[in-house]
């Protein structure tokens, strides 16, 4: 299994709610309840004994078997990749890659030299995507993107080398559910991960359009000569990069800004396949298990910020467990903590009541998730290992982001 998070960058802002009242305006509130109460019931909430696991897992598998089916047959899509062939280690020759599919999008190039020199170099940039295009039109998302490779290709020199008459190749990861058309054609369902882009005259991404066409547009204004040679998604490319170096990989998994999970599976087992015909004898499938939703324990916090969401209902299991969301949920149950217990005093540090406060925090840090419990701990003392407990049931999750 190869596993793969994002790393966002930490803003020192993150925490200020938790500094004294100098620097942060507080809101008086009438407590109801203590925190250890809160935290004893979100526990319980959070518990997940063997049989609670095995019904999940059993309904996962449900899910799997009737997507496989059908078309449309399950809350998970189980994603035909057009994937049939693998990495050898033989490939020579300059390659770039284009990855979007979270707060960040990332372009690399790498220079392969076949069996013997494997990796000879890679140069690879990570930008940030400015809020506003995620829910700006796809015009702007994708010339911003374009422009940010066109730069990129521009430092391309040393050690990475193109051969005269050959065309650059890119290989785009396009982390949203995409229903593939081919290896380098492929419809887009629906946008995740905070995502809202709306279409416009000239070029338009909503669902039903080729995502491959419209970042060919993109780069066409940019006058950027570029051919997209494979279209996957980031638990896709995951695998496929994976076998370059281990032949024995099978499955890979995402826990970043979302999650997903894909696998090698055999065309016979793919009933909605059974009319085509290929040549392979087993594919990559992605589950697109984000959406997942059947048996899934549930808080209350959970519940309220799917219902506030910009897709109420969708994507169940990447809420609970994703770090898009992850920062959102350990905000909500210190707001709760704050207004019913004595986390902070007699007040609220107004700054919690932000929506996403601590959606840029990088939760992968280890020392910053032994900070971030230390002070949660020294704050609700009192209350001995229940905090302590609860939050490492958070930490599990939050360390792979």
């Amino acid at each position: 299994m190869a596993v793969v998070g994002t790393s966002n960058t930490i803003h020192k802002s993150s925490f200020s709610f938790l500094r004294s009242n100098k620097t942060s305006k507080m809101v008086t509130v009438v407590r109801s309840s203590s925190s250890s109460g809160i935290l004893t019931n979100l526990q319980n909430k959070c518990d997940t004994p063997l049989p609670v696991l095995r019904h999940v897992a059993d309904a996962m598998a449900t899910d799997m078997r009737a997507g496989l089916a059908v078309d449309g047959g399950s809350d998970l899509k189980m994603i035909l990749s057009y994937v049939d062939s693998f990495p050898t280690g033989n490939e020579k020759g300059l390659f770039y890659a284009l990855d979007l599919g979270g707060t960040n999008f990332r372009v690399l190039r790498v220079q392969l030299g076949g069996k013997d020199k494997r990796v000879i170099d890679t140069e690879f940039e990570q930008v940030s995507i400015p809020q506003e295009l995620m829910s700006s039109t796809s015009e702007d998302l994708f010339g911003f993107i374009a422009s940010g490779l066109a730069n990129f290709v521009q430092t391309e020199g040393g050690r990475f080398s193109l051969p005269n008459g050959k065309e650059r190749e890119i290989g785009f990861t396009f982390s949203f559910p995409v229903k593939q058309t081919s290896i380098d054609s492929g419809i887009l369902i629906k946008w995740t991960k905070g995502f809202a882009v709306s279409g416009t005259v000239s070029i338009s991404l909503y669902a039903g359009n080729d995502v491959v066409a419209c970042l060919n547009e993109a780069m066409e204004r940019q006058g950027l000569h570029m051919r997209v040679s494979a279209l996957v998604n980031d638990t896709v490319a995951t695998l496929a990069g994976a076998r370059y170096w281990d032949e024995d990989v099978m499955v890979a998994v995402i826990l970043g800004t979302g999650t997903n999970a894909c696998y090698v599976e055999r065309m016979d087992a793919i009933p909605k396949l059974q009319s085509q015909m290929s040549s392979s004898r087993s594919t990559i499938i992605s589950t697109e298990w984000g959406a997942f939703s059947n048996g899934l324990p549930l808080t209350e916090f959970d519940e309220d910020m799917d219902a506030a969401s910009i897709n109420p209902g969708e994507q169940i299991f990447e809420k609970t467990i994703s770090g898009m969301y992850l920062g959102e949920i350990v905000r909500r149950v210190l707001l709760k903590m704050a207004e019913t217990g004595s986390l902070f005093g007699d007040a609220v540090p107004e700054n919690l009541c932000m929506p996403f406060l601590l959606r840029q925090v990088s939760f992968s840090s280890v020392t910053l998730l032994k900070h971030y419990l230390s002070i949660l701990r020294f704050s609700l003392f009192t209350f001995g290992s229940v905090l302590y407990f609860s939050l490492s049931k958070f930490s599990w999750l939050l360390i792979t982001e």
